[in-house]
């Protein structure tokens, strides 16, 4: 502690009948005494130290130690001035501690009762710094990879700092000029006691707001401040600050001070700004560029649609030429329906002549002679019944149920004739069905053209050829590809081709059996 006055206080003499003349004091009124000499004559102090033992206990009081090489003095920071304190006393930092001085009876001690505590001096300053940097670097909250990149283009940018400085002004006129997005200021006070406090609070504060709640959640934060002397960027030194850097999801620029001001935020942010205005900068592209870097991807897309479809033009008609022409896929179909066409008169000149035949045989039958007999029978009959009451009367009955069964039996006699001779025709209609090479191809059988040209020997056709191959569903184009497997069949060792198949004579409906006598 340092010494206030120079010289030892008085002694007091002793009385000359010695010290049994001396008053009697209680030992409360002695320490009251001493309290009172002290207090009135130390009654405000600064006391410059090393701050040794701090204890906190949950009362909220602070008890530390002050002391160097030869002396120690106790300290007391009362609950409410803790508070608002300066500099929060840590062990090993070296401070000049402002307050009064008196003592604790109790005890029999004296003591510092602190109301306010600074860093004695820059080098304090710079070594607590060095201290709580390293303190933080070995948790890993400066580590590169907890860094995250920066969005591109965020929509809304949240800015940490005073509403009334210089600062705001140039974020807000760099943000306008380079490309305007929506900016959300949270004012803080970036000087003082309460500047960490409100600062970390801010922090915390944007990344608790809802995306969409009636604030816009930002994409990216700025923390800014002006230039200044150490003490007055100390507030972003605290550790409260720089956890709450640490710990935010939102990627956060620092931008404090000028771009020689280092402070703790810088470390734990994901980029740092050398100035607010640069932080601005790094928060937004500038929109001219980036209307440039479209114009130049939109015309390298146009350029890659035109060069593509040019491509795709060549390859369609170079393919095109592959395809057989329309007069060529049907010249093959055409052909067979003329030679149905011509077949189809004679087939159905040849069915008329079977059926007149048919009915030719059918029709001798019914012969003159067989009329006239049956007429003289009738007429005998006819006499016979004229000799007995009511015969003619049946025998008319008898006629007429004769009538009415032949004439069942010629209409089916006819429908049985008819139907014969459509199953006759479904089984021609299936017949010709059946040489269709379509149906063929329905089988698992393909047919191979080339030049529009059906191949029949594969020996024909040399190595790269283009080739149409017909199947069933679809054709598609192939390339024939090395050797034939033997060589090409010449006429001495080529199979004799099967015969043609000889034309089927048409069915003769199967015989009918004799119907016997119409009116026997």
């Amino acid at each position: 502690m340092a010494a206030l006055f120079d010289d030892p206080p008085p002694q007091r003499p002793e009385g000359p009948s010695g010290p049994g003349n001396l008053p009697e004091l209680s030992v409360s009124d002695l320490s009251g005494a001493v309290k009172k000499a002290i207090e009135d004559g130390f009654g405000r102090v600064r006391v410059r130290g090393e701050v040794g033992r701090v204890s906190r206990p949950r009362s909220g009081h602070i008890y530390l130690d002050l002391k160097d090489d030869r002396a120690v003095l106790a300290a007391i920071v009362w609950k409410g001035q803790a508070g608002r304190l300066s500099v929060q006393p840590t062990e090993g930092d070296e401070v000049v501690a402002t307050g009064r001085l008196t003592t604790f009876p109790g005890q029999s001690r004296y003591q510092l009762i602190v109301e306010d505590m600074a860093l004695a001096g820059m080098g304090a300053l710079l070594a607590k710094l060095e201290r709580l940097k390293k303190t933080l670097e070995a948790e890993g909250l400066f580590a590169p990879e907890r860094k995250r990149p920066l969005p591109y283009l965020p929509r809304v940018i949240g800015v940490v700092t005073s509403p009334s400085g210089a600062v705001i002004r140039d974020i807000l006129h760099r943000v306008a000029d380079r490309f305007p997005v929506h900016v959300v200021v949270w004012p803080v006070a970036v000087q003082g006691e309460k500047c960490a406090a409100e600062v970390a609070a801010a922090i915390r504060g944007f990344n608790a707001l809802s995306p969409d709640g009636p604030v816009p959640r930002p994409d990216v934060l700025i923390v800014a401040r002006g230039g200044g002397s150490v003490e007055d960027l100390w507030g972003f030194n605290e550790e409260i600050v720089v956890r709450a850097a640490a710990d935010s999801r939102i990627p956060l620029i620092s931008a404090v001070g000028h771009e020689t001001d280092t402070t703790l935020i810088d470390h734990a942010s994901d980029r740092r700004a050398p100035t607010p205005t640069a932080a601005a900068e790094l928060a937004v592209p500038v929109r001219a560029e980036l209307r440039a870097v479209l114009a130049g991807f939109e015309e390298r897309r146009r350029r890659a649609v035109a060069r593509m479809l040019d491509d795709r033009t060549r390859r369609l008609r170079d393919l095109s030429r592959l395809l057989p022409r329309p007069e060529g896929l049907l010249s093959d179909r055409a052909q067979r329906l003329d030679a149905l066409a011509e077949r189809l008169p004679r087939a159905l000149s040849g069915f008329a002549t079977v059926k007149r035949a048919g009915f030719d045989r059918k029709a001798g039958r019914f012969s003159a002679d067989l009329l006239t007999r049956l007429i003289a029978r009738r007429r005998a009959d006819l006499d016979r019944l004229r000799l007995r009451p009511g015969g003619l009367r049946a025998e008319t009955r008898r006629g007429r149920e004769t009538l009415a069964g032949l004439s069942a039996r010629l209409d089916r006699a006819g429908a049985q004739a008819m139907t014969a001779e459509r199953q006759r025709l479904d089984r021609a209609g299936r017949l010709l069905e059946s040489f269709s090479y379509q149906n063929v191809l329905a089988r698992g059988f393909a047919v191979v053209r080339h030049d529009g040209a059906v191949a029949t020997q594969g020996g024909a056709l040399s190595a790269g050829a283009m080739v149409e191959i017909e199947f069933a569903d679809t054709r598609r184009n192939a390339v024939i590809d090395g050797a034939p497997d033997a060589p090409p069949a010449t006429p001495e060792t080529a199979p004799a081709p099967d015969p043609a198949p000889k034309p089927r004579k048409p069915k003769t409906p199967p015989k009918k059996p004799d119907q016997g006598d119409l009116f026997g």
